[in-house]
C-alpha cells in the first residue's frame, strides 16, 4: 500500500544553462510503495531532473526534500547516506576491481565500515555473503571474479544495479536500466525492479523510453517536455492524453472535418 506522506519531493525545481532552461519549475511528490515512470522525448530534461534530485547537479531555483528534510544543498554522497540510491544511464563502476569487489565495497560502505580494505577477515565473510546474494539477484554470480572493465555493457549495467541493491536505499532511481542490454538480459532487471516494488515500502523512480516497460511496471507516469511537467497520472490516462500523444509519441490528431 502506498504511504500517505511523500518520501521525496521537488518544489519548483529549476536549472538554467546560460539562456536554456533545462528543468523548469517542476514540483512533484513521490510516495513509498509506488513506482513512478518519468517519460518524455529526447532532450525533455528527464536525466537532468534525476541529476538535480540525486545531487549531481545544483539547482538554479527550487528545493529537493527527502523524508521532509531539505537536501537541496547536500552533495550526492550525503543524499545517498540518507537513503537515496541512483543507477546511472552510463555505468559508474570501479573498472580495475572484480565484480565481487565492486559489490563488496558497497556492502561495506552500507555497513558503516567505509572503504577500509584491511578490516578483519571475520567481517569480510559476512560482507562477501551479502555481496554474493546481490550478484545472484542480477544473475552475475558466475562473473564474480571478472574485472568490471572486462564485462560487456549489459553486464556492467547489471553490476551497477547489484551495487545499488547492496546500498539498500529507501529511494531507488533507475535511469534507463535496460539500455544496451540484449533481449535475453532485460527480463532479469525488470523482474528485479518488480521485486523491489513488491516489497511495498520503497520509492522507485524510473526513466525509461520503452513504453512496454513503462506499462508493465509503473503505477504512475509523469511526462516532461521542454523541461516542464506536462502530465501526471495513471499510466492509461497519461498515455492516452493528447499532449503525450503529440509530445512523446509524435502523434498529431487531425482536426475533425465539418
Amino acid at each position: 500500500m502506498a504511504g500517505e506522506h511523500p518520501v521525496l519531493e521537488t518544489h519548483g525545481l529549476t536549472i538554467r544553462f546560460g539562456g536554456h532552461v533545462a528543468v523548469d519549475n517542476v514540483s512533484c511528490a513521490f510516495r513509498p510503495g509506488t513506482l513512478t515512470a518519468i517519460v518524455g522525448p529526447n532532450g525533455a530534461g528527464k536525466t537532468t531532473y534525476f541529476n538535480l534530485i540525486s545531487g549531481q547537479l545544483k539547482a538554479t531555483d527550487g528545493r529537493v526534500s527527502l523524508f521532509g528534510e531539505d537536501v537541496t544543498q547536500m552533495p550526492a554522497p550525503q543524499r545517498a547516506r540518507r537513503g537515496m540510491g541512483r543507477a546511472f544511464q552510463l555505468t559508474n563502476l570501479f573498472p580495475r576491481l572484480t565484480v565481487l569487489e565492486n559489490v563488496r565495497l558497497a556492502v561495506q560502505s552500507r555497513s558503516g565500515l567505509g572503504f577500509n580494505l584491511t578490516s578483519m577477515w571475520a567481517k569480510h565473510v559476512e560482507l562477501i555473503e551479502k555481496a554474493e546474494h546481490c550478484l545472484h539477484r542480477v544473475a552475475l554470480a558466475e562473473r564474480r571474479n571478472t574485472l568490471a572493465a572486462l564485462l560487456p555493457h549489459g553486464d556492467q549495467r547489471k553490476l551497477e544495479v547489484a551495487i545499488l541493491l547492496a546500498l539498500e536505499p529507501e529511494v531507488f532511481m533507475f535511469d534507463e536500466p535496460t539500455a544496451g542490454m540484449s533481449v535475453d538480459e532485460i527480463p532479469v532487471i525488470l523482474e528485479l525492479i518488480q521485486q523491489i516494488k513488491a516489497q511495498g515500502d520503497k520509492t522507485i523512480l524510473l526513466v525509461e523510453h520503452k513504453m512496454d516497460v513503462v506499462r508493465s511496471l509503473a503505477d504512475r507516469i509523469i511526462v516532461l517536455h521542454q523541461g516542464q511537467l506536462v502530465a501526471d497520472g495513471l499510466p492509461a490516462e497519461v498515455i492516452a492524453s493528447p499532449i503525450v500523444q503529440e509530445a512523446y509519441l509524435g502523434i498529431i490528431k487531425e482536426p475533425a472535418h465539418a
